[in-house]
């Protein structure tokens, strides 16, 4: 599949956001190994703890779905480079290490990663 495709829907998953603290608008779009696509958008909480990023919102989706195994992941944002927090590098991580991360800043400008490379030493069944 073509990444510019998955940053496009990214950018159409953050219209759904819920940001009234941050206005800081985040999208992912997740790539399964069967090729679904799933988007999240993040949601904010006056309780800051209990906010769900876009990233996981889409993995979770895809969980819900029976989706277990996952090729690639564009994440966009309204301003700056939308890095995957830790929680979501580890949750992406528990189902598929080796995948890509897309990140894309509000002029489109894209960056490539393996998770792997942002996530060296991930939490494991093998601990």
């Amino acid at each position: 599949m073509d990444h510019r495709k998955l940053i496009e829907l990214s950018r159409q998953a953050q219209t759904g956001a819920y940001v009234p603290y941050s206005g800081f608008k985040v999208g992912a779009a997740l790539l399964t190994n069967t090729g679904r696509i799933y988007t999240g958008a993040n949601i904010e909480n006056a309780s800051y703890g209990l906010t769900v990023c876009a990233e996981r919102i889409a993995v979770f989706k895809a969980i819900n779905d029976g989706e277990k195994e996952f090729d690639c992941i564009a994440i966009t944002a309204s301003r700056g480079w939308p890095y995957p927090c830790g929680a979501c590098r580890q949750v992406l991580a528990e189902f598929s290490p080796h995948m890509k991360v897309i990140v894309s800043d509000e002029n489109n400008s894209t960056r490539e990663y393996l998770l792997t490379e942002l996530l060296p030493q991930t939490f494991s069944l093998d601990i």
